[in-house]
């Protein structure tokens, strides 16, 4: 499966933003889909998880209550809106799936190529 990302921009703090990521190539209701982020001088961060029929969610502590991802099988699309942004929320963020009902950090097959998210204070 092929994804692409997009909707990333310049928000100032307290701002909104929806992240989409696109997929094709493949039957994309049958994967885990994931939302990662990276900042500069960081470590890639697993930031929410979500089953392939959507019943199943996770989000990290850091964005909980912030952040809500979510999956429309049938456009082959999932989102990721998020709140309440912060500076500590400048990222490059990616998509991934997997061929795997766990939702988790581990043994994404498919990446999207990010797209980025700075929040100004």
């Amino acid at each position: 499966v092929q994804l692409q990302a997009s909707g990333g921009g310049l928000v100032q703090a307290g701002g909104s933003l929806r992240l989409s990521c696109a997929a094709s190539g493949r039957t994309f209701s049958r994967y885990t889909m994931a939302w990662f982020r990276q900042a500069p001088g960081k470590e890639r961060e697993f930031v929410a998880g979500i089953s392939w029929s959507g019943a199943g969610r996770y989000h990290a502590d850091s964005v909980k209550g912030r952040f809500t991802i979510s999956r429309d099988n049938a456009k082959n699309t999932g989102y990721l809106q998020m709140s309440v942004l912060k500076p500590e929320d400048t990222a490059v963020y990616y998509c991934a799936a997997k061929n795997d009902p766990r939702i988790s950090a581990l043994h994404y097959d498919y990446w999207g190529q990010g797209t980025q998210v700075t929040v100004s204070s």
